[in-house]
Formats: structure tokens, C-alpha cells, sequence
């Protein structure tokens, strides 16, 4: 089976040099990993410490920015290696300072999952959520590197637990300790005779709660919304832009609105826009003298959404009306507002949890979606009491980065790492 495995990862990457000539996404992903092994050469020297984090893509790396934070408190003469696969991940936090050198990870072959080990030689290794790489697990287990998955989350469906997934659960054996979230993905792992497991819960929960503690004001955003409601649409597909488009253009002149679709595409951006019915502005015109007569105001631009959630009487996340996957919803339910998106969060326990105690609402269609966020511009009661839940929702699951970092100061104890 390891020898299938390679010879499909081989025929994945040739086919990917095929898709970099119709494909900017595949040509960054390409071009990004020629330079890892340089890098590293030059930024690593025999004797340097590491520990490395790896990342599929930007919301995995959100979630483990509390552990990175620690972990360099609690080691502060370690480089920081971070690895990302996903180039939608990399080109957001390729200059983040957090990390001493942020990378791609190389693709999953036997020599490229030795070289970049050998360069980086890692005390500790932390992969956050999921993605398991063979190769580079087989490798870290062959040279007795600590390797741990943190908020880790699985599913009955997923092939580690098919009769057929005998490969994929050696793959599994190779790490040393899972923190995971809930105890469906503790049953799962002790099915399949894992026995290094720890419910931590989920770290994302402390990424959201330490926002509160930052300056989170953006005096463009104040200026566009004044004294109006505000709803926030966050990390919106075109799926989710087709259900709101009713509402924007038919509520009320007292409501504004902010749209932050998921990928800024300026020809998609412009067709959303010709189709709002009301004086609209982009980020990238905010020195729009007319800015506070604007009723919606996109950002056609990464990166602020956390601190503009804080401005939202009510937040739309995107994702869920898709196959595309829903958004984070803690990063506004910290803020102490309710919460709408899409009906597809099977794969989402937070999300879950959070519509059974009612500080989200999930929407299947245009009119359900005017309905409810009607019913929160109208019932200004009802909107306080949601967003009460899903910040006290917030407030009762922080922990998972101390009860992680607890385990490691135990093994930085013992001299293990």
C-alpha cells in the first residue's frame, strides 16, 4: 500500500504541473515549494533548535497561533519552522513574525520528507487539526521526534475507521499524543487501539477569546456605519451572496451592511454589485467622501475581518450555503452576537452545538434568510439574547492551549524535548 501511495503522489505532482498553466492557485503552489529546501539551508544551522507546526491552510494556522505563542514563551531559544499546503494559507501569512521562517511543505515523497527533516531537525513536531502526510509521519517516528496533533477532529466516515483503512491507521500510529476535541473523536481513536488521547478541546476557542484584549476599532468602518445597525457577511461564496441579496435591497434604509467575500475576485465582486439595489463601496475606495451615505460596503481585501465582526450587530457566516465549508462562527460569537449562516455544518461540531442552544441559525434559502435577519433588526430582545449565548458559548470551552501546553512543559521536564 505504501508503494500505491507513492506512486500516486508522484502522478499527483505531474499532474499539478499540468494544472500551474490554467491555474494562478496551482502556480503558487508550485512555485512556493522551489525555494523551501534553500531556505531552510540558509536559515537553520546544524546546531539550531526547532520546533515545527504545520498547517493545511489559514484557519488551521488561526488555530494554532495560541499554541505557537506559548510554545515560544515556554522555549524562547527555538526557531519556529511554520509549513503550510495550501497556498490560500501561505500567501496570507508567509511575513507573519510569530514564526521564525514560514514555509510550504514539500510535496509528500520519501526524499523530500527526508531532506526537509534532516534541514530542519525538529525536537518537537505539532500538526494542527489534520492533514496526514505518510512520508513525513514515517519519517519522524523513524528518528524519535515527538509528534502531536492538536485540536484534532474525527469523523465515523472518514477512512482511518473503513475496513479498508489499514494503511492510513499505521499512518496514524506514527504520532506520540492526539489533543483532540471532543470525546466522538477520543471513541473513534480508541477503536482503532489509539491510546495516547487527551480531550482538550478546541484552541480556537482561546484564538477568538483573546481578541478582546486587542484594539479592535477601524475608524473607516465607524464612519460607514454611524449610529445604524450593522450586519456583517463574512467569508462569503457566491452561494451565500445569492441568499442575501434579497434582504439587502429590501430592508430597511436604517440597516447597513459589510461584505467580505472568501476570495477577492474582482469580476465576481462587480457582478454581486451590480445587482444590490443601493449605494454600495469598496475597500479599496473607502476615501469615498460620500462613505457614511453608502448602505453596503465590501472589502475587497484580506485581513480585517476579526476586528470588523466587532462592529456587527449580527453576523452572516459564509460557507454553509457551499461545498467550499463554513467559516469560523467564534470569531463573531466572542463579539456577543447572534450568528446566521448556511445549513450545511454536519462536519462542525462548534456549529452544532451552537444552533441547539440557539445563538445560531441556520437557513436553507433566500426567505429564510430575510426572515431571521428580519426578526434580529426588528426584536432588538431577541438579538441580545442570542448573542449572549454564543459569547457565553465562547467563554464556557476555552482551555485546550493550557491542558496542550501542560503535556509539553511535562515532557520539557523530563528532557525529552
Amino acid at each position: 500500500m505504501h508503494l500505491l501511495y507513492n506512486f500516486s503522489i508522484f502522478i499527483t505532482s505531474k499532474l499539478i504541473l499540468l494544472i500551474t498553466f490554467f491555474s494562478k492557485k496551482m502556480s503558487l503552489f508550485v512555485d512556493g515549494r522551489k525555494t523551501v529546501f534553500d531556505t531552510l539551508k540558509e536559515s537553520i544551522n546544524p546546531d539550531d533548535k526547532t520546533i515545527w507546526f504545520h498547517c493545511a491552510s489559514l484557519g488551521e494556522y488561526e488555530q494554532g497561533v495560541p499554541i505557537m505563542e506559548k510554545t515560544k514563551e515556554l522555549f524562547p531559544n527555538y526557531k519556529i519552522i511554520v509549513t503550510f499546503f495550501s497556498p490560500s494559507g501561505f500567501e496570507v501569512k508567509k511575513n507573519a513574525t510569530l514564526a521564525n521562517m514560514v514555509l510550504y511543505l514539500p510535496i509528500d515523497t520519501v526524499s523530500n520528507s527526508k531532506k526537509f527533516i534532516e534541514l530542519a531537525h525538529p525536537s518537537l513536531v505539532i500538526f494542527i487539526k489534520y492533514e496526514f502526510w505518510p512520508n513525513y509521519l514515517f519519517q519522524l517516528k523513524e528518528k524519535n521526534i515527538p509528534l502531536f496533533l492538536v485540536s484534532g477532529l474525527f469523523r465515523k466516515d472518514q477512512i482511518f475507521f473503513k475496513p479498508y483503512g489499514g494503511f492510513m491507521r499505521k499512518v496514524l500510529n506514527n504520532f506520540d499524543h492526539f489533543f483532540v476535541q471532543d470525546e466522538t473523536s477520543k471513541e473513534l481513536l480508541k477503536s482503532i487501539n489509539i491510546k495516547e488521547i487527551t480531550v482538550s478541546g478546541d484552541t480556537r476557542f482561546d484564538r477568538v477569546s483573546n481578541q478582546l484584549s486587542q484594539d479592535n476599532n477601524l475608524a473607516f468602518i465607524s464612519e460607514f456605519k454611524q449610529n445604524n445597525l450593522c450586519i456583517v457577511c463574512g467569508s462569503t461564496w457566491p452561494e451565500d451572496e445569492a441568499i442575501l441579496i434579497d434582504y439587502i435591497n429590501k430592508a430597511p434604509d436604517s440597516v447597513k451592511f459589510i461584505i467580505a467575500p472568501h476570495k477577492i475576485n474582482a469580476s465576481k465582486i462587480e457582478s454581486f454589485r451590480k445587482n444590490i439595489q443601493k449605494k454600495s463601496t469598496l475597500f479599496s475606495t473607502k476615501k469615498d467622501p460620500n462613505i457614511t451615505d453608502s448602505k453596503v460596503f465590501i472589502l475587497d481585501t484580506v485581513g480585517l475581518l476579526t476586528k470588523i465582526y466587532s462592529h456587527a450587530d449580527v453576523a452572516y457566516v459564509g460557507g454553509g450555503m457551499s461545498l467550499g465549508g463554513l467559516h469560523n462562527i467564534l470569531e463573531p460569537a466572542i463579539f456577543g452576537i447572534p450568528i446566521v449562516t448556511g445549513n450545511r455544518f454536519e462536519k462542525f461540531p462548534e456549529a452544532k452545538k451552537l444552533r441547539e442552544l440557539e445563538g445560531l441559525f441556520s437557513i436553507s434559502n433566500a426567505s429564510e434568510c430575510s426572515k431571521i435577519l428580519e426578526k434580529f433588526v426588528t426584536d432588538k430582545t431577541a438579538r441580545i439574547e442570542s448573542g449572549k449565548i454564543a459569547k457565553a458559548f465562547i467563554e464556557n470551552n476555552k482551555g485546550a492551549t493550557n491542558t496542550t501546553m501542560n503535556y509539553i512543559k511535562q515532557l520539557k521536564g523530563k528532557s525529552i524535548i
